[in-house]
């Protein structure tokens, strides 16, 4: 297979999609979309987004030291657009997107409602990488919403049609293709029955 070779670059897509809500008070709320976001750790939980310092909301979370993570769905694609595009210094937009404010739970910065699954960080550390400035966070709580909660109180998030980010371009998640370990999982004997 012939391969064409690139300048060096981030290429690794697709990402998540996430609105990151901030603020201390109803007068500095601000969302910004982020793509640059992970997992760092499972215990303790640790996250991180990675954010450009001319970006409104940078200052925000560096003097308040928190933020909180909301997952995106496919009915949030256009609120999740316009929140990386328009900037809090000159837009409200939790009111221009009809995006409803939570409270929430451990941190001051507000949640927004419409998302399935809001994840409340504080920060623990700020690394300078270049373009964009690490705020590498603990995770203080998660918040789900109920209505993907299956009878054995699992939460299916896929019931929430979550998007990702890949390459310019928003996409729906689509079907499930296996299970983590199903490559090496015993399959299971079927049991015959007496008619």
């Amino acid at each position: 297979m012939a391969k064409t070779t690139w300048k060096a670059g981030n290429m690794i897509y697709p990402l998540p999609a996430v609105m990151v809500s901030c603020g201390n008070c109803e007068e500095n709320y601000n969302i910004i979309t982020i793509a640059w976001t992970g997992t760092i750790c499972t215990n303790p939980p640790m996250t991180y987004i990675s954010i450009r310092p001319s970006r409104y909301s940078y200052d925000i979370i560096k003097e308040t030291g928190e933020f909180v993570i909301n997952l995106t769905t496919e009915a949030l694609v256009k609120s999740t657009d316009y929140c990386g595009v328009k900037s809090g210094r000159d837009f409200d937009k939790f009111s221009d997107m009809n995006l409803s404010i939570e409270k929430a739970t451990k941190v001051n910065s507000p949640m927004i409602g419409e998302s399935p699954v809001n994840i409340e960080c504080k920060v623990t550390d700020i690394i300078k990488l270049g373009s964009h400035d690490m705020f590498m966070a603990e995770v203080l709580a998660v918040n789900i919403d109920d209505t993907y909660l299956d009878e054995n109180d699992t939460f299916c998030l896929d019931k929430a049609n979550p998007i990702c980010y890949s390459h310019g371009n928003y996409f729906g998640l689509g079907k499930k293709l296996g299970r983590f370990g199903f490559s090496v999982a015993k399959k299971k004997k079927k049991i015959k029955t007496k008619k």
